[in-house]
C-alpha cells in the first residue's frame, strides 16, 4: 500500500515525464509515448515507470532506447522538479501492455 507522499511524487513524476516524452517524440512522426503509471519505492529512491507506446509493434525498441538514454531523461526530470524533490529517484522504464492484453481478452470473448 502506497502512502500519500508516494502517490503525490508518483503523479508529479508521471506528469513531468509525460511532458518530456511529448517534446522528444515530436521529432519522430507516427510515434506516441505516454506514461501509464509510476510506482515509487517507499524510500523514494527508485521509480518504475510503465509506458504505453503507439504503435505497439515498436514498443520494445522504443523502451530499450529510452532506457539507454535514462541519464539524460533523469537530468531533464531533475531540472523540472528540483524545487519539489530533494533526491531524484532512479528510473527504470517498462512496457505497459495492459491495453494489448485487454484487446486480446475482448478478441477471445468475441469468439
Amino acid at each position: 500500500m502506497e502512502t500519500t507522499r508516494q502517490n503525490k511524487i508518483a503523479r508529479l513524476i508521471q506528469k513531468e515525464l509525460g511532458d518530456i516524452f511529448l517534446l522528444q517524440t515530436k521529432a519522430m512522426p507516427g510515434v506516441l509515448v505516454s506514461v501509464s503509471i509510476v510506482r515509487i519505492s517507499p524510500d523514494m529512491s527508485y521509480a518504475r515507470v510503465y509506458l504505453s507506446v503507439f504503435p505497439s509493434e515498436r514498443s520494445e525498441e522504443i523502451v530499450k532506447n529510452i532506457n539507454a538514454n535514462m541519464k539524460a531523461i533523469r537530468f531533464e526530470l531533475g531540472n523540472r522538479v528540483r524545487h519539489q524533490l530533494r533526491i531524484i529517484p532512479e528510473l527504470k522504464f517498462f512496457v505497459d501492455d495492459s491495453l494489448d492484453y485487454a484487446a486480446h481478452i475482448d478478441e477471445l470473448l468475441k469468439k
